[in-house]
């Protein structure tokens, strides 16, 4: 069970600082950034979203057959590593940023990374903590992509261990009880420690007096 746990543990967190990383990146971009192609870009993201998992995961198999990803945690994470719609909120949140402060930082010398790292970031603490917590959940929760693409018991994430565990032990249910609670309980952790960003996230953007 501690297995399974410490699996599903490597995929979140990886899925966490990736997204989180990503998404911030790709969202300053879209909103930050003039260049050409920008509001299709934008628009393909928002097109991304409407695209059900179910029609895409056969494609997304046979490209991690291809790369030789099958049956490891690399490739249970790869397909959710950056995700369109934490892109979009990202995005969304930068553009709610005023544009006279990185104006000021420009004038001052800023170049476009030090604008974003100390200037646009520090002001988006809400809207990553929303975005960690979606990303933990979702790869946490996530049962239908590592069933499609583990094969090892070994390598079993939390969710594909505990119906694997109430298959060969069906009359142990203290045991999937168990396996139930480390399955919630790293959720409820996770919120309980970013709740006041994630609150926070609703007046993103604002300027301090």
């Amino acid at each position: 069970m501690w297995d399974y746990a410490l699996n599903s543990l490597k995929v979140a967190a990886a899925n966490v600082v990736t997204n989180c990383v990503g998404a911030a990146l790709a969202g300053y971009a879209l909103a930050r950034l003039r260049y050409r192609g920008r509001r299709a870009t934008t628009l393909a993201f928002v097109l991304a979203m409407l695209v059900p998992v179910e029609g895409i995961i056969i494609a997304q198999f046979t490209t991690m057959r291809e790369l030789g990803l099958n049956n490891t945690l690399l490739g249970v994470l790869l397909p959710g590593c950056v995700s369109a719609l934490n892109v979009l909120l990202m995005r969304n949140a930068f553009l709610n940023l005023p544009y006279e402060i990185e104006e000021a930082a420009y004038v001052d010398g800023a170049n476009v990374w030090q604008r974003f790292l100390r200037i646009a970031v520090p002001s988006v603490k809400g809207t990553l903590a929303v975005v960690a917590i979606f990303a933990f959940m979702g790869a946490w929760d996530d049962f239908l992509w590592p069933l499609i693409v583990l094969s090892d018991p070994d390598k079993f994430t939390l969710t594909i261990g505990l119906n694997y565990l109430h298959g060969t032990f069906a009359n142990d249910e203290r045991l999937v009880a168990a396996g139930t609670i480390i399955a919630v309980a790293p959720l409820i952790a996770l919120f309980a420690f970013l709740q006041r960003y994630f609150f926070r996230g609703v007046g993103e953007g604002a300027v301090k007096g």
